[in-house]
């Protein structure tokens, strides 16, 4: 039985990029480019992915360690940049022993897909299979990209741009894709011949077509969409990239059931359910996931976030790594930091903040509060203004309010602190220890009012003013 192992070339530093980071570990719809290649290749059967890492493997191997399995996705170190030849070389080295066949392929094209690799797979499972498959597509401007030459039709050799010999090979629009499938024996022996006779004195990849067609190999082409071919090597060609995946999302998601009107960003790693509504100007990110009959309204930022069924997010909410219950409301301009879990048909309403608050069902915070390191009861109230004073200087502490208890407006909760059942807190009150259920806290300087002396007042700031 056949086993299949893809080689994913990462190693280069993408010097067109102009930046620090490597150039796949750039992003495209919110994940790191090479995450695409290496999905791609799983989802294509292939029992194994070793990733050729290089500049910034760092970053490359961190990532791909907490995101893959070990036993499926690992790396090797090409050390030093010889080109794509020696990339594969590397890789083919790390192949394990049981390995039939090698799938190779660019780590820097993130629309190619599962389909895809299948495809250009697909030839090698024939009875009299070929000694190489790879991909091409036709293109209107070929420039910068290597040309397949054919003679009667037959392919010979890809001529890299900067090598092409006359008009006729640069007016050739059938280009390489850099995606290739053989047997580890003949890819081995391909790689075995490579010299670097070309302008650039690298050891081209693209050379195993032409030992393959020397040595009396039949070499079949598979031809793919430029679209799903399209690289990355600068941030221009990135932002392009990243415009085509986004609009693939979007579309697979309507197909889905989901409405999401135009202009709403949705990143790869979001799910959205049937009967969701992603109105314009949202962007999901992350893990989020929207559950059937939820809405997003206009401008929210969500980042792995749960939005339970039927939860209603208002406009221009920020949510981060936390859970919305079902039919709960937030917003508008809410903000859940990290760890805030806002229970069925509870209300975080406008210009309220919450971080690792735990809010009960029903319970309501509806304008301009600070719920930090809390748990709120179900059916308890927050007014307006409420601070939890979580933090001291040194240490955060937890703020309890029990079942339906009330907090008045403009209320300090200094933490840490339990406000128990169906107490109330009266407006204005500092709390500084535990209330008892059904307890009113009260703590209020009182209040004296001086008959008069607001004109007295007046008189006097008028004279310091005109004193200056």
């Amino acid at each position: 039985m056949s086993s299949t192992t893809a080689i994913v070339l990462a190693a280069g530093q993408g010097t067109r990029m102009k930046s620090a980071l490597p150039k796949v570990m750039h992003h495209v719809s919110g994940l790191p480019i090479v995450h695409f290649g290496v999905t791609a290749a799983l989802d294509a059967g292939c029992e194994e992915v070793v990733v050729v890492v290089g500049h910034g493997r760092q970053a490359v191997e961190e990532y791909l360690g907490r995101t893959f399995p070990r036993d499926r996705v690992r790396t090797v170190v090409q050390e030093q940049q010889r080109g794509t030849g020696d990339a594969a070389r590397v890789g083919l080295a790390a192949v394990p022993a049981q390995t039939t066949r090698v799938l190779v392929m660019n780590g820097d094209v993130p629309l190619v897909g599962g389909d895809d690799l299948r495809a250009v797979l697909g030839p090698l499972e024939a009875k009299q299979p070929p000694g190489l498959s790879f991909a091409v597509c036709v293109v209107e401007d070929p420039t910068g990209y290597g040309r397949i030459v054919r003679e009667g039709g037959r392919v010979v050799l890809i001529r890299e741009h900067r090598d092409l010999r006359d008009d006729a090979e640069r007016a050739v629009r059938e280009i390489n894709a850099g995606i290739y499938a053989a047997s580890v024996a003949l890819l081995r022996e391909a790689l075995e011949t490579l010299v670097p006779n070309n302008t650039q004195g690298e050891l081209y990849l693209t050379d195993i077509v032409a030992f393959a067609s020397n040595a009396g190999e039949r070499v079949v082409t598979v031809e793919l969409g430029a679209d799903v071919l399209a690289g990355v090597n600068d941030r221009e060609q990135l932002e392009q990239v990243d415009r085509a995946m986004s609009a693939r999302i979007v579309s697979r998601w309507r197909r889905a059931g989901a409405t999401v009107r135009d202009g709403a960003r949705i990143e790869a790693g979001v799910v959205l359910e049937p009967d969701v509504t992603v109105e314009g100007g949202v962007v999901l990110r992350g893990k989020t996931h929207v559950h059937r009959g939820a809405t997003v309204d206009v401008g929210c930022v969500l980042t792995g976030v749960d939005v339970g069924e039927g939860a209603v997010v208002k406009p221009y909410s920020v949510g981060a790594d936390s859970r919305i219950g079902p039919r709960a409301q937030i917003g508008p301009f809410a903000h859940l930091r990290p760890e805030s879990d806002v229970g069925e048909e509870a209300h975080v309403g406008n210009f309220v903040e919450t971080k690792k608050t735990r809010l009960g069902r029903g319970a309501k915070a509806n304008h301009l509060a600070y719920l930090g390191d809390g748990v709120v009861g179900a059916g308890a109230n927050v007014g307006a203004g409420t601070i939890f004073c979580n933090y001291d200087g040194f240490r955060k502490h937890t703020t309890t309010i029990g079942e339906g208890a009330f907090i008045g407006s403009d209320s300090q909760l200094v933490a840490p602190v339990t406000i128990g059942a169906n107490a109330y807190v009266a407006t204005g009150t500092t709390v500084t220890r535990d209330v008892p259920p059904d307890a009113l806290a009260i703590s209020r300087v009182p209040q004296t009012n001086k008959e008069g002396y607001a004109a007295r007042l007046r008189a006097r700031f008028k004279a310091g003013e005109s004193k200056k």
